[in-house]
Parts: C-alpha cells; structure tokens; sequence
C-alpha cells in the first residue's frame, strides 16, 4: 500500500524552503516568525504532521518536559502549568503534569526516575525540600527547574518569591484599617511556604497573636483549623490572614457559621490570587505571588538548560503584589474593589 502521508520534504518544498529550515520553522527555533508562518501554514495546507518516534530517536530527545507538583488541583499550579505551556508549546515540547506526593521521599524518588530518560527536564515545585532531594536533582541526568526555594547555593536554577513579604503585605493592609485582632491560618510548617508565610507573620505582626497550623493547604483543612482559631482566640478577631487563597475560604465559611460577616466583622486576606478568589463572595484580597510569571520564568530557564545543560545555574525572583478587593474593603469604601498596593 502506499502511504499518503505527507512528508517533510513536500512541506519544504510547498513553502519554497530549504528542508532544514523547514524543521527549524516547525520546531519554533531559529527561524523568523515570517518563516514559522509560512512554513506551518504549508504544513496545515498539506495535511503534514511530525513523525515525533523518529524524531525522538534521530534528536535523542522525547520533546517532553516533566511539571511536578504535589496537587495538581490546586489552582496555583494549574496557572503555573499554562504559563509553562505556552512558552514550551511554540519550541515542540510537550507538558506532562505528574505529582509528586506530599512528602520528600516520594519527591526524590520522583527526581531520581528522571534517569529513566521519558522527559528531557523537569519542572518541579515542591513542598518540602531537604538534603536528599537537592542531591538528586544535583544528579539528576536531565535538567531541572525549581519553583519555590532559592537554591543558588546548591547550583540549581529556581524561581523563588518572598512569600513572607507578602504576608508582611497583608498584615500591614489590615492594620492601615484599624484591624488590631489579627489571626493567622497557616499551613504545615514542615513545608517551605508554610516556614516562609510564618516568618513572615510573625515579623509583621510580632508574638501576641493567635495563630492556628492546618494539616494542608485545602479549603477542608482551612474551615477545620478556622474553627480552632476563631475558639481560641482570647477577644474576638477582626481580621485573619490566612497563607493562601484556599484556607482563605475556609476560613470565611468558619466566620460565616458564627453569623459573622466578613468584612464586616472580620476581615480576611490571603496568598496567590487565584482565580476562585476572584470570583468567590466576597472577592478575596490576596496577595499575589506571581503565579504565570514564576511558571514562564521557570519555563523559559528550562528551554536555556535543555539547549545546553552545562549552563550556568540562573536564579529568578518574583516579587508579591497586594490586591484589594471586598474581603477587607467592602467596594463602597476605602481603597476601590480590585486595587493594587
């Protein structure tokens, strides 16, 4: 039988093309975007698509790059996964989303599969990071990108945000309101944001303030932890900074079954701005750490480091960003719904 499968070549040929610019204006490298236009719009035109096995094996690369985080429902890392998408996509890379369970052994494990060869890098974003961890990625046969810690003084490239100055953030926002009774809704404090956000709290608000540790950073876990808060509390709070936008939520659940209004009664931030805190009742002011901007940094040192692995380790940091909305400022009053800091 005959194939009618249509070839490089032919693509080359109706675009008008050398073959290897053809394969370079495909890839998205090396080629003007006037070329990569009309190179895949000859390509779409015929029907073209790659043979990614024999590509593979011709490159001795899969085109694929690992995204390991330990939830891959929690939306902070579904916009980090976007981010990464859209830079890796144009170059003929694929995201594969994996999980890396909730502690450093598994994460390592994870790390140390790498030599296995299914991926050319990972992307990686870990809650917990220790000794053994930082080792395999050291070793790892594959470069590796890492999304939360600095890690500059173990040679590995990261992206790294000061978490605990956005809690600072926070914590003045509310005292500028005349909030005095804040608390603190953090998550486990084995974890590196829940270590940072603590600093962080504790630095802006000082020791007298009651402060209530959740078992994970999920809405569950916040209206659990809320609950003990708002009971433990020796005068009633009227504010409560919570160390990301889930446990935010519920936190405004616990007030709520008290009658309690927020901001009213007491006023409620959180951390990463996610889009269900833009969109839940009240909109939630958080803080925002950057999310597509740390996934398309870490993206892009990925691209630099599978081009060539023997770079340099780089080092990225994104600043946080208060945002204002109605979970501390009702919008007929003070700063306008949506405001920046």
């Amino acid at each position: 039988m005959t194939s009618t499968r249509a070839t490089l070549l032919q693509v080359a040929e109706r675009a008008g093309v050398s073959l290897a610019s053809t394969s370079r204006a495909l890839h998205g490298t090396g080629a003007s975007p006037a070329m990569i236009e009309r190179v895949r719009a000859a390509a779409e035109e015929l029907g073209y698509s790659p043979d990614a096995i024999g590509r593979s094996l011709r490159m001795k690369k899969t085109f694929q790059i690992a995204f390991a985080v330990a939830d891959i429902g929690n939306p902070v890392y579904v916009e980090m996964m976007r981010a990464i998408h859209e830079v890796l996509a144009p170059h003929g890379y694929r995201v594969v989303v994996m999980t890396t369970g909730d502690t450093s052994t598994s994460t390592t494990d994870l790390v140390r599969s790498l030599n296995s060869g299914f991926v050319d890098g990972m992307v990686i974003s870990p809650l917990r990071t220790d000794d053994r961890l930082i080792e395999a990625i050291q070793q790892a046969a594959v470069p590796v990108v890492v999304i939360g810690r600095a890690l500059d003084a173990h040679g590995i490239s990261s992206v790294s945000t000061d978490s605990a100055g956005g809690i600072g953030q926070a914590v003045r926002h509310l005292q500028d309101l005349g909030r005095r009774r804040i608390g603190f809704l953090n998550g486990p404090l084995d974890t590196t944001p829940g270590q940072a956000r603590q600093r962080g709290f504790e630095a802006a608000a000082g020791a007298h303030h009651t402060i209530e540790i959740a078992k994970d950073f999920t809405v569950a876990a916040g209206l659990t932890a809320a609950r003990r808060l708002l009971a433990a509390a020796p005068e009633r709070l009227d504010a409560i900074v919570a160390a990301n936008d889930l446990l935010a939520i519920g936190a405004i659940h616990a007030i709520r079954e008290l009658g309690l209004s927020v901001p009213g009664d007491i006023a409620v931030t959180g951390m990463d701005d996610t889009e269900i805190g833009r969109v839940f009742h009240p909109t939630l002011t958080s803080v925002s750490l950057g999310s597509t901007e740390r996934g398309r940094a870490a993206a892009q040192l990925m691209l630099r480091l599978a081009d060539d692995a023997d770079q340099d380790a780089q080092q990225v940091t994104v600043g946080p960003e208060l945002i204002v909305r109605g979970s501390t400022v009702p919008a007929a009053g003070g700063l306008t719904e949506g405001g920046r800091r």
